[in-house]
């Protein structure tokens, strides 16, 4: 690691010059009417980041009308698109697709590079969208949100890790001080009051005095049949696959709760071949495979090489530590957006 760190500085120095331009107003931060809640991170990948966006989905949908916006990322698509009824995890990504199969009736979802150019599009598109959540673009300072919701994963504090390449930080840790809330996801549930503590008082260094911080957990739901959408509850030996950026949390759940022979982990964002299908089936068990990666998988359940292969999938969604936590951040949230609606 050693070897990095001149590179790390010279890269944290070049993301410091940018941020420069963007706070003292030599490149312009766009802001819209409407109100934006952004949801992103410092670190490169897992922490957690759509499941937060599906809770503040759940959290606002009754009350407004809603739009996501995502990069796309892994996508083999280009441009601004609005997820509808021939959208797959190929044409919009396999985050977004998932949040279309869960909330497509209900939001707009779509799809991005360019989040100026593609926000411009949401409003005109659908003048009746009240609020957009931006998924991942803590980092795009060309829009200016309403929120800066910030995730740091547990296991992987920022204030103990460093710019890229030593390390997995997009930019310095400084750059948490845009946050107007930090979220602690991934915790354990048993976390103690004194380990909280501690992690406020090594993150006030590096956040506004007026941010607000949570932690979260995550909740593991049944294994659901890929093919039937029908929860399974007999469920004991499998085959895990994963193609996310961080998958020991998934690991250690199922190992607890399954007999797991083996878990075969690809990159994050996979996008699964005819290779990969032939070594899932040599396995002769049933594969448990994480939401992200189901989706990739529906348009070849058909497919003969998957065809004796049992599959499920692990849904998943996060929780405040506790109910008081829970109020606090659903009343900021809804109290910040009503007054700016």
């Amino acid at each position: 690691m050693k070897f990095f760190f001149p590179f790390s500085i010279l890269y944290g120095f070049v993301t410091d010059i940018r941020n420069y331009f963007y706070d003292k107003g030599f490149w312009k931060e766009t802001t819209f009417n409407i109100p934006i809640i952004n949801v992103g991170n410092l670190t490169v990948g897992g922490t957690g980041k759509t499941p937060h966006v599906e809770y503040l989905i759940r959290l606002l949908k009754h009350k407004y009308s809603i739009a996501t916006l995502s990069r796309g990322y892994g996508r083999n698509t280009n441009g601004f698109i609005v997820a509808d009824s021939k959208a797959t995890a190929q044409s919009i990504g396999d985050e977004p697709f998932q949040l279309y199969q869960k909330f497509g009736e209900e939001i707009m979802v779509t799809v991005g590079e360019k989040r100026v150019e593609a926000l411009t599009k949401i409003f005109s598109h659908n003048t009746d969208i009240e609020i957009v959540v931006l998924d991942d673009a803590f980092q795009h300072r060309a829009v200016k949100p309403l929120l800066n919701i910030l995730l740091m994963d547990y296991s992987r504090p920022i204030y103990d890790d460093f710019c890229f390449p030593a390390g997995r930080l997009r930019e310095r840790r400084q750059g948490a001080m845009r946050a107007n809330v930090m979220i602690i996801s991934k915790c354990p549930a048993d976390i103690s009051h004194e380990k909280q503590k501690n992690i406020n008082y090594r993150l006030q260094t590096y956040l506004k005095q007026s941010t607000r911080i949570f932690f979260t957990k995550i909740l593991y739901g049944k294994p659901i049949n890929c093919r039937t959408n029908e929860c399974e509850i007999n469920l004991k030996k499998v085959l895990l696959i994963s193609g996310i950026a961080n998958p020991k949390p998934f690991e250690e759940y199922a190992r607890k709760h399954f007999e797991v022979i083996n878990h075969i982990i690809f990159n994050d964002h996979h996008n699964f071949t005819e290779k990969d299908f032939s070594v899932i089936n040599s396995s002769k068990v049933p594969v448990l495979m994480t939401e992200k990666d189901m989706v990739k998988f529906q348009p070849f359940l058909a497919d003969d090489l998957l065809k004796g292969v049992a599959l499920y999938y692990l849904p998943i969604e996060i929780d405040f530590l506790n109910t008081e936590m829970k109020l606090e951040f659903d009343n900021l949230i809804l109290s910040q957006v009503f007054l700016d609606v």
